[in-house]
C-alpha cells in the first residue's frame, strides 16, 4: 500500500494561540511603567526635585514662576556654604502668605558668624561682603530684628548684632528691598535640618537656563 501523508487534524489544534502573549505584554507595560513612577517617587523624595519661585524676593537672580532644580542630597554630605541658594520650609512663626510651603534664598551667615547690616551693606564678622550677584546700586537695610534661641531681638546692627547660633544660618533674598527673610522676626535664623536642598540649576523658562 503506498503511503500516505499524514494529516493533522485541525480541529484538535484549536484555535491560534494570541490571547495569552497580549495579556503577557499588557503585563510587561504595566511593570515598566509601575517601575517608572517608582523611579520617579524615589527620585523626587531622596535625590532631586522642582521648585518654583513664589516671589520677586530673588530677583533679578530668579524671577518670580521661575523653576528651579533642587539637590535634596547637597546637605545630608556636608553644611551649607556662603552664598548657596536653598530652599526650606518656611518657619511656623512666618504667617502670611499660608499657601506657600517652601521659602528659597541665599545663605548669608554660617553658625558662629556675627552678621551686621550697615551703610547699605552686609558685614560678617567685621569684614564687608562681596556680593556680585546683587544688581549694582543694591542697598541692604535692617529689618524688624532677627529673634535668638533665648527669645531676645537683635536688629543686625553693629551695636547691635545678629550672631548665628550653631546648626543654624542666616539668608537673605537677592531683591534686598523686597524679601522677607533672616532680618525679620517672622522668619529669623533658619535651622539646617529645615533646609530641603540647594538650588544648583534654573530649568525654566528654558531661555533662562543655567547654573546657580
Amino acid at each position: 500500500m503506498t503511503d500516505q501523508p499524514e494529516v493533522l487534524d485541525q480541529a484538535d489544534e484549536g484555535p491560534p494561540s494570541g490571547g495569552g502573549s497580549g495579556l503577557r505584554s499588557a503585563l510587561e507595560w504595566v511593570a515598566v511603567i509601575g517601575g517608572a513612577v517608582l523611579v520617579a517617587l524615589l527620585i523626587k523624595t531622596f535625590l532631586l526635585q522642582a521648585f518654583y519661585i513664589p516671589s520677586e524676593s530673588m530677583e533679578p537672580t530668579l524671577v518670580k514662576d521661575d523653576r528651579v532644580l533642587v539637590n535634596k542630597l547637597a546637605y545630608r554630605v556636608g553644611d551649607p556654604s556662603r552664598g548657596d541658594v536653598v530652599v526650606f520650609e518656611k518657619p511656623e512663626t512666618d504667617v502670611t502668605a499660608l499657601e506657600i510651603k517652601d521659602l528659597i534664598k541665599r545663605v548669608i551667615g554660617l553658625p558662629g558668624e556675627s552678621v551686621v547690616i550697615q551703610d547699605g551693606a552686609v558685614w560678617i564678622d567685621g569684614d564687608r561682603l562681596e556680593e556680585p550677584y546683587l544688581t549694582e546700586g543694591t542697598v541692604s537695610t535692617t529689618g524688624t530684628g532677627t529673634t535668638d534661641l533665648d527669645g531676645v531681638v537683635h536688629l543686625c546692627t553693629m551695636d547691635d548684632p545678629c550672631v548665628v547660633p550653631d546648626g543654624y544660618v542666616f539668608v537673605m533674598g537677592d531683591n534686598r528691598t523686597n524679601s522677607r527673610d533672616s532680618r525679620f522676626r517672622e522668619v529669623g535664623f533658619i535651622d539646617q535640618d529645615a533646609i530641603v536642598g540647594k538650588a544648583f540649576v534654573l530649568i525654566w523658562p528654558l531661555d533662562h537656563f543655567g547654573g546657580l
